[in-house]
């Protein structure tokens, strides 16, 4: 499939994120950058194998920070560029992008948010539309895998045509579903560019930041013109009923109501005011439709107040449509009082059957399972504060580690752990992965450091980014683009900060890991535990995984379960009392057979 994105000819069926990455060739994108995150991470893949062919720069930023000033700084020397992450991501990348709207930009410049309605693989199901607002910055959101492809070229024109970066807000259904495409020629692109240097727009000291805000207001103007007469905001068939919709949204409306007359808008921001007053004029109702908050109903009824329009608006405000969760045939069914609504034909969840529930897990010979049984054998009875973090170990909620006490945002879980440090008599254990480490890991151990708190960090080194789908970070190096870097040492940087206690240790030798890091316990200070060892579905990617796997020796096996408590693997069986080994499943890492007191497990090679 990725041959197929650079095919300048016919029509492909194309996954959402390989259709805007076929946007991103198209439109001469020169400058791209990323830290990975659902539900945007094939961009980053496919990119990491395309971008050389294509001619374009593509970079794995540190974070999403970082990701979006080195692409600033891209389209300031005149080269297209495109910073793209998940709607959390924007968190981070919010500090540069709201000064970087005053500077502007000289080549076009995209930042896609990849919204996630339902927090499928996020911790939350933030509604990103307001950073446009926010940001004072054009925005513009697609439906299908197919138009985020064509708007893709449109919105680079645009960007160049405000001088702004343009906000590109995608959600999981976009970026996940797939689509007929229709492939074209490409602009020519510009690879490289030359900074000219402009002090008062470039350098935002409060004296130039004064005047580039009315600048920035003075272009956002300018917009509102552009988005009234926008391709991507446009009506489509008729009604006394009128409803306003946009991204995913729209597809459900097209599908499931009939009789009404549709304002499908994909320039959100600025919205076309008047295009909205004069398709809501003469209408019996409106319905806006839209998922998570009411970003585009509030407005509409804003322009009914502005404009006299005495016509009832429904939407979440009145009830009808729901705020939480992405949107399915179900939820617009209960538009059916207010508008004609077609009956889905197969019931999405009929009474009578229950599916189970699949609850996501640590995979089978997952290093992260051989570091915490034995942070919980070092734990015994120790009343300690476990400051998850977000990646594959965030799975260490489940039983029976239960190592996951308070969770809120990348590296956040470090930082956390100073605070609960100075403020109760527990002891805080963070646990966080190598790419986060890099990504936000580094300054709360640096805190920590110069404030003296007394916590422990456990590094789990599983040498890739494997949570988004195993990208490179920092530690493994980069080999990708005609480019190739030195991994950084995790325990070098460690040991650079000053902390007072620093093991490595093999995770699959539990035994080993329980000593150290009762060790680190005892630690009246900053300890350091680095976690390392390959993630092996990476290893297996890689055809690098050695074949073996376990056995339980049922003459020796005593029934203890000791296996089953500790290390809790999918790979162990447990029927009719016996212990065995699903040996589809097994990777033969050897962690059960570690902890098994009566060594009954034994690997098999």
């Amino acid at each position: 499939m990725m041959a197929d994105i650079l095919s300048n000819e016919g029509k492909q069926l194309l996954l959402g994120n390989e259709a805007i990455t076929r946007g991103l060739i198209e439109a001469g994108v020169g400058f791209a950058s990323t830290y990975p995150g659902t539900p945007s991470s094939e961009i980053g893949n496919n990119l990491e194998a395309l971008a050389d062919k294509a001619g374009m720069y593509f970079e794995f930023s540190v974070n999403e920070k970082v990701a979006l000033e080195v692409s600033a700084a891209a389209a300031a020397s005149g080269v297209r560029s495109f910073v793209f992450m998940k709607h959390v991501g924007l968190n981070v990348a919010a500090d540069p992008m709201m000064t970087l709207a005053y500077s502007g930009v000289r080549g076009g410049m995209l930042i896609l948010t990849a919204d996630d309605p339902s927090a499928h693989s996020s911790q939350n199901e933030q509604d990103n539309r307001y950073f446009s607002q926010l940001g004072l910055l054009p925005m513009m959101e697609p439906s299908t895998p197919a138009e985020a492809k064509e708007m893709i070229r449109y919105a680079y024109e645009v960007s160049e045509k405000l001088t702004l970066p343009l906000i590109f807000r995608t959600t999981t259904r976009v970026n996940h579903a797939r689509g007929i495409v229709t492939m074209r020629e490409p602009v020519g692109m510009v690879p490289r560019g030359r900074f000219e240097k402009d002090t008062p727009r470039f350098v935002n000291i409060p004296a130039h930041a004064r005047p580039n805000r009315v600048r920035l207001l003075a272009l956002m103007e300018e917009a509102k013109a552009v988005s009234e007469s926008s391709p991507y905001n446009f009506i489509e068939g008729s009604g006394e009923t009128g409803i306003i919709t946009s991204g995913v949204a729209y597809t459900y409306v097209k599908e499931f109501v009939s009789g009404a007359s549709v304002l499908k808008l994909g320039f959100t921001n600025p919205l076309p005011e008047r295009k909205i007053a004069d398709f809501i004029r003469g209408k019996k109702r409106i319905i806006v439709v839209e998922e998570l908050d009411p970003f585009l109903e509030d407005q509409v009824l804003r322009v009914c107040a502005q404009n006299g329009l005495d016509v009832p608006v429904f939407g979440k405000r009145s009830g009808h449509l729901p705020r939480a969760w992405e949107y399915n045939p179900d939820v617009i069914g209960r538009l059916s009082s207010v508008a004609d609504v077609m009956e889905h034909p197969v019931p999405l969840a009929p009474a009578d059957i229950l599916l189970p529930g699949r609850p996501p897990a640590l995979c089978a010979g997952c290093p992260h399972r051989g570091m915490y049984a034995a942070t919980k054998k070092a734990v015994g009875g120790r009343d300690v504060i476990y400051c998850s973090d977000i990646g594959c170990y965030t799975l260490g909620i489940q039983a029976p580690f239960n190592a996951a006490d308070y969770i809120i945002c990348m590296g956040g879980g470090a930082g956390a752990a100073g605070g609960f440090s100075e403020t109760t008599d527990q002891k805080p254990i963070a646990f966080l992965g190598d790419s986060t480490f890099f990504h936000s890991g580094i300054p709360p151990l640096i805190s920590a450091k110069f404030n003296g708190h007394r916590i422990v960090m456990v590094i789990l080194d599983n040498r890739t980014t494997a949570m988004t789908g195993h990208q490179p970070n920092p530690g493994t190096g980069r080999d990708f683009g005609g480019r190739k870097t030195e991994p950084l040492d995790i325990e070098a940087v460690v040991r650079g900060i000053g902390v007072d206690y620093l093991e490595t240790v093999d995770p699959y030798d539990v035994k080993r890991s329980a000593e150290v890091m009762k060790a680190a316990l005892e630690c009246d200070g900053i300890a350091v535990v680095i976690s390392k060892c390959p993630c092996p579905l990476e290893l297996k990617k890689l055809k690098q995984l050695e074949a073996k796997h376990c056995r339980v020796d049922q003459s020796k096996c005593v029934r203890c379960y000791t296996c089953l408590r500790m290390i809790a693997c999918p790979a162990l069986v447990k029927e009719d009392g016996r212990v065995s080994v699903d040996e589809t499943q097994c990777m033969g890492c050897g962690m059960c057979a570690n902890v098994c007191p009566k060594r009954a497990i034994e690997v098999i090679r």
